[in-house]
């Protein structure tokens, strides 16, 4: 339900990104009716890096992955996030 006089048209996503930029949504909507929503289709950004490894272990990661049907580096992946899920348990 709307409160205020949210133009019902843009005629630029500029205009409206600009509409945004210097008008509370509070002004706008009526944020007490709001549900919670999981974009559970969203990919998370991934960003390369580089990491210098020992041939040796670059061999035996590739071996365990081969083991395993998956690529090396989603291997690597794998371990690393569970790994971290062991470090940093979720509070």
């Amino acid at each position: 339900m709307s409160r205020g006089n949210k133009p019902t048209k843009f005629n630029s996503v500029r205009e409206e990104q600009e509409y945004w930029r210097k008008t509370d949504s509070v002004e706008i909507a009526d944020w007490s009716r709001a549900k919670a929503v999981t974009f559970s289709n969203l990919k998370p950004t991934v960003r390369s890096i580089s990491i210098r490894l020992t041939q040796s272990m670059i061999d035996e990661l590739k071996l365990l992955a081969n083991k395993k049907d998956v690529p090396y580096q989603s291997l690597m992946k794998m371990y690393l996030s569970e790994k971290i899920r062991e470090e940093l348990p979720l509070q």
